[in-house]
Parts: C-alpha cells; sequence; structure tokens
C-alpha cells in the first residue's frame, strides 16, 4: 500500500465526512479511551492481588477469582473499543483503495449505503458488548463474593471472598455503561445526519 493510501485512510479515520462522525471520533478516540486506560488501570490494575478469600490461601483465592471474573474488565473493555473500530476502518480503508474523498461519501449513493452500514454495524456490535457486560458484571459490584470450591475438594464448598474498592468499581462500570449508551447515540444520530444531508435538509461538507 502506497504512502498516500495510508495517508487517505488515516484522514478518513481522524476526519469522517459527518459532524457527528467527527464528535464521535474525538469522543471514542480521546475521552473513552483515556477513561479506560489511565483509570480503568487505577481501579482494577491490582485487583487480582487483592482478592482474598476464607481461608486466605493461594490456590484458594486464585481458584475464586477466576470463577469471579472470567475475563477481566479492562481486557473485555479494550477488546470492546478495538472491535467497534473495526468496521469504521474497513470503510475507510475501502475509500483509500478506491481513492474516494471523504466530501464525496456523502454524495454517491452506493458510497453513501456503505458508510451508513458500517455505522449501524457499530452500533448493534456495540449494543451486543452492552450485553455482554451486563451478562459479565452486572450493574453493581458487591462487597462478598461467595465462592463455590468444590472443585478444589475442599471439606467446605461455598466461601466468602473479600472484593477490594467494590464501590470504585461500581462507579466505573456505570461509567463504562453511559460511554456505551452514548456511543451509540451518538451513531444513530449520525446516520440521522446523513438521511438529512441525502435529502437536502442539510448543506453537505
Amino acid at each position: 500500500m502506497s504512502p498516500n493510501y495510508i495517508r487517505s485512510f488515516s484522514e478518513g479515520c481522524l476526519r469522517p465526512p459527518t459532524v457527528i462522525g467527527q464528535f464521535h471520533t474525538l469522543f471514542f478516540g480521546s475521552i473513552r479511551m483515556f477513561f479506560l486506560g489511565v483509570l480503568g488501570f487505577a481501579v482494577y490494575g491490582n485487583e487480582a492481588l487483592h482478592f482474598s478469600c476464607d481461608p486466605d490461601k493461594r490456590e484458594v483465592n486464585l481458584f475464586c477469582y477466576n470463577q469471579f471474573r472470567p475475563i477481566t474488565p479492562q481486557v473485555f473493555w479494550a477488546l470492546q473499543l478495538v472491535i467497534v473500530l473495526v468496521p469504521g476502518a474497513f470503510f475507510h480503508l475501502y475509500a483509500a483503495c478506491k481513492s474516494i474523498k471523504q466530501e464525496d461519501i456523502l454524495q454517491k449513493s452506493s458510497y453513501t449505503g456503505f458508510y451508513i452500514f458500517s455505522v449501524f454495524l457499530r452500533i448493534v456490535l456495540e449494543v451486543v458488548a452492552f450485553w455482554l457486560q451486563i451478562k459479565l458484571f452486572g450493574f453493581k459490584v458487591n462487597a462478598i463474593y461467595m465462592c463455590d470450591v468444590g472443585a478444589l475438594e475442599k471439606k467446605f464448598n461455598i466461601t466468602r471472598c473479600m472484593v477490594p474498592e467494590h464501590f470504585e468499581k461500581t462507579i466505573f462500570l456505570i461509567a463504562m455503561y453511559t460511554f456505551t449508551v452514548i456511543t451509540v447515540i451518538l451513531c444513530v444520530a449520525e446516520i440521522f445526519e446523513i438521511s438529512c444531508r441525502r435529502l437536502g435538509f442539510l448543506k453537505t461538507q
């Protein structure tokens, strides 16, 4: 791929053809990633080290933590961010290979339809991630986690585990749900903006 294609691809990713798309890029790329990368590490970085059960033994703590966290929130949200970026990246890669200018995307029906499909796919992926987050993490992190340790062949089957900084984690969960909702709203608004431009209610860029 030539440097011109790479330049067109990067410009397309950073400067989508709609105003709301550009705001979405700013929100998604800056605020959301900063929140996850900086605050997420601060809240969840040492969770496994401070997760303790009764009795406080390494094998019990590790077993119960793996049961409590089948996947760590940081990994899940990082995967979510990457996967949601894929549809837009594919579209802008296609536009770069076809030498499609950003201002032409909303002028030709086929380009517009392809772009709307990529935005719609982002919505679907965000909704699926929202549902998976509910299934994996719920809406609240409790201070006590009841762990089933029967597989360890212990005399007891259920043990109590202390979840560190559970209140901070609850706030962070709510914030990530909020970010997902905002992103979906922005994607819906972007489709609405494109429709208005195609119908002539708004001037194209």
